[in-house]
C-alpha cells in the first residue's frame, strides 16, 4: 500500500527542465506578487509599469540599476563560489568592509600613481584584505572543525566595528583631520582623482567599471569550476566529502583556498564601492546597504551559477532601484522586501522540483502473524 508523499532525487535532470523551471518560477512569482499588490490596494499592471520605468527607461534609471547591481554581483559570486563546495561563507559583508578598508588605504597612500596602475593596486589591495579576513573562518573550519557559518557571520560585526573605529573613534590614517567639516562630524579622507574608476559612458548611460570587472570574474570562475582540476575537486567535495577523502584530495587546503577566493571576491566589491562610487571610506553607508547579505539571496536565486549571478544581480538591482522610486506613503518599504522574498521562495521551490520528483512512499504490508501450533494430547 502507499503512504505519505516523499521527494525522490532525480538521477539525471533533463536540460529542458533546468531551463524551464526558473522561467516558470519567475512567472509564478509575478502572479503571486500581483495578487499581493491587488490585495494592498495597488494596480499590479500600473505598478509593474512604474517599476520597469524606474529601473530601465526613466532618465538615469538604467545607470542607477547597474550601480545597485555592481556590489550585489561581487557578493553574489562570493557566496555562489563557496556554496558550490558546501562551504558556507556568510561573511561576505565583513569581507566587503575589509576590502573597502584595504582599497581606500591603497588609494590614499599611492594616490600619485598613474590611474591604471593605481586601479590595479586598489583591486589587489581590496582582494587581499578580503582573502585574509575570509581565511580566519576557513582555517577554523579546516583544522578545528568549527562551523564556518557562525564564525564568518560573527566576523561581519568585528569588521564593521573595526571600520567604525577607524573613522569615528581614532585618529587613523583613513580619517580626515584637516577640513573644518571633519572636526564637527568625523569623515574619511576623500580619494584623489587618480583613484576614481572610470565608467563606460554611452549616451546618458554609464556602465560602472566594477560591473565589467565582475562579468570577467564570473566567466573566470565558471572556467575554473568546469575546466580545471581544481574545479573538479571542488565539485567532488561538494557532492561527497567522503569520496573526496577516499580519492586523496587535500580537503583542508581546499576549504581554506575556497574561502580565500570567496573572500577575495567580496574584497573586490569593497574596492569597487570605494573606486566606482563612494571615493571615501563610509562605514555608515556600507553598513546600511547590506550588500553582503543580499549577495547570498542573489547566489541562491542564481542556483550558484556564476553567469546566472550576473543576470540575477541586475534583476535585484533593478528591483531595489524601483523600490526606492516607488517608496512613499502608499507604498511602504516592507512591500519591496516582501516582493523579493516571494521571488526567492518561488525560485528555490522550483529548484527543489527540478532536482527531485514527488513520489509515494510504499508501505510494506506485514504478513499475518501465525500463532504456535496447538498442542496435541498423547494418549498413553
Amino acid at each position: 500500500m502507499t503512504g505519505p508523499l516523499r521527494l525522490e532525487r532525480r538521477l539525471d535532470t533533463p536540460k529542458w527542465l533546468k531551463l524551464t523551471v526558473p522561467l516558470v518560477s519567475i512567472v509564478l512569482a509575478a502572479i503571486i506578487v500581483g495578487i499581493l499588490l491587488a490585495a494592498t490596494g495597488h494596480n499590479p499592471f500600473s505598478t509593474y509599469h512604474q517599476m520597469y520605468s524606474a529601473s530601465v527607461t526613466a532618465d538615469g534609471a538604467l545607470t542607477s540599476t547597474f550601480v545597485y547591481a555592481t556590489p550585489m554581483l561581487f557578493t553574489g559570486l562570493c557566496a555562489a563560489f563557496a556554496f558550490r563546495m558546501r562551504t558556507f561563507n556568510i561573511g561576505g559583508e565583513g569581507q566587503l568592509y575589509m576590502g573597502a578598508v584595504g582599497a581606500s588605504a591603497i588609494g590614499l597612500v599611492l594616490g600619485d600613481w598613474p590611474r591604471p596602475l593605481l586601479i590595479v593596486a586598489m583591486v589587489v589591495g581590496g582582494a587581499l584584505a578580503g582573502m585574509l579576513w575570509a581565511c580566519i573562518p576557513g582555517l577554523l573550519r579546516a583544522y578545528l572543525r568549527t562551523n564556518e557559518i557562525l564564525t564568518s557571520l560573527m566576523l561581519n560585526y568585528v569588521a564593521g566595528f573595526f571600520m567604525y573605529y577607524l573613522i569615528y573613534d581614532s585618529t587613523s590614517y583613513w580619517r580626515d583631520l584637516t577640513t573644518p567639516g571633519a572636526t564637527v562630524f568625523p569623515t574619511g579622507k576623500t580619494l584623489g582623482a587618480n583613484a576614481t574608476w572610470p565608467g563606460i559612458t554611452i549616451g546618458s548611460f554609464t556602465l560602472p567599471m566594477g560591473f565589467v570587472l565582475g562579468i570577467g570574474l564570473a566567466v573566470g570562475l565558471l572556467l575554473l569550476i568546469r575546466g580545471t582540476r581544481y574545479g573538479f575537486e571542488m565539485r567532488i567535495m561538494g557532492d561527497s566529502p567522503q569520496a573526496a577523502n577516499y580519492a586523496g584530495i587535500r580537503t583542508k587546503r581546499k576549504i581554506v583556498s575556497v574561502m580565500a577566493i570567496s573572500g577575495g571576491i567580496a574584497g573586490i566589491a569593497g574596492s569597487s564601492q570605494i573606486g566606482d562610487f563612494g571615493h571615501v571610506l563610509d562605514p555608515r553607508g556600507l553598513e546600511q546597504a547590506q550588500y553582503g547579505y543580499t549577495g547570498i539571496v542573489v547566489a541562491a536565486l542564481a542556483l550558484y551559477n556564476p553567469l546566472a549571478v550576473v543576470l540575477v544581480s541586475l534583476l535585484i538591482g533593478g528591483l531595489t532601484n524601483a523600490g526606492f522610486a516607488l517608496e512613499g506613503p502608499s507604498f511602504p518599504t516592507g512591500l519591496v522586501g516582501t516582493m523579493e522574498g516571494i521571488i526567492l521562495f518561488t525560485v528555490l521551490g522550483g529548484e527543489i522540483l527540478a532536482r527531485y520528483r514527488i513520489g509515494l512512499r510504499h508501505r510494506a504490508i506485514a504478513p499475518a502473524s501465525v500463532g504456535p501450533a496447538p498442542a496435541t494430547e498423547m494418549s498413553s
